[in-house]
């Protein structure tokens, strides 16, 4: 096993042995999301250099639900809560190495532009095996999307010593029932991982509502933010 692999492995069964973890489920109507990224993608890219994803409406939207619910936003030492003012958030990207999980560092305070050029960033070099290991450490949330290799719906697991973790999932046209009317919507199943010994399931499920609320819903000014 590579040093990574050793690592990954070794840090994930501490998880599985220290924490009380819990995942709770919803789901999310993409339409909004589509069709801004469809809208928007042709002058984004001529702008910016780098195509719109879906990560950065994501990192946006649990951000948004990190300032509500402040406990997925701390970390257990000893006998203590450390909540956490900034918001640093891990993107799991999966390499040739090994699955690496780089930071947003301060993600509230970057745009859209920021988020995806970094992602992008991230996603070159750790093929290239040139993330640096402080690119790695102290993120505060993380977020991972098993649906790039056609995941439906997984129970991701905690990267210690967060709290929580956001799993997307495959985006698939299903039939909803909207407005007393049978509708076919592009639907994502969401996932969230919290560790019970600090986030109740009350604030959980709200947390992950709000995610959702946001993306099906996200202010008119969102891709300037």
């Amino acid at each position: 096993m590579t040093m990574l692999r050793r690592t990954a492995a070794r840090r994930l069964v501490e998880a599985k042995q220290q924490m009380a973890m819990l995942t709770t489920f919803n789901e999310v109507d993409m339409s909004t999301v589509q069709s801004l990224r469809k809208e928007n993608q042709p002058e984004f890219e001529k702008r910016h250099g780098v195509k719109l994803g879906f990560m950065s409406f994501f990192v946006k939207a649990v951000v948004d639900g990190l300032k509500q619910f402040t406990q997925l936003n701390a970390e257990i030492h000893g006998t203590d809560i450390v909540y956490h003012s900034q918001y640093d958030i891990g993107v799991a990207i999966a390499s040739d190495r090994g699955l690496v999980v780089p930071v947003l560092r301060g993600a509230e305070k970057m745009s859209f532009a920021a988020i995806e050029k970094a992602i992008t960033d991230f996603a070159k070099r750790s093929k290239e095996g040139k993330l640096k290991p402080q690119e790695l450490e102290g993120g505060t949330f993380t977020i991972t999307n098993g649906g790039v290799f056609g995941s439906l719906l997984s129970t991701p697991i905690i990267n210690p010593p967060q709290t929580g973790i956001l799993g997307m999932h495959s985006i698939q046209e299903r039939p909803i029932a909207l407005n007393g009317q049978v509708v076919i919507r592009p639907m994502m199943y969401l996932a969230l991982t919290y560790d019970h010994r600090l986030v109740d399931g009350k604030e959980a499920v709200q947390f992950l509502r709000r995610v959702k609320e946001v993306l099906e819903t996200p202010p008119q000014n969102l891709l300037d933010a």
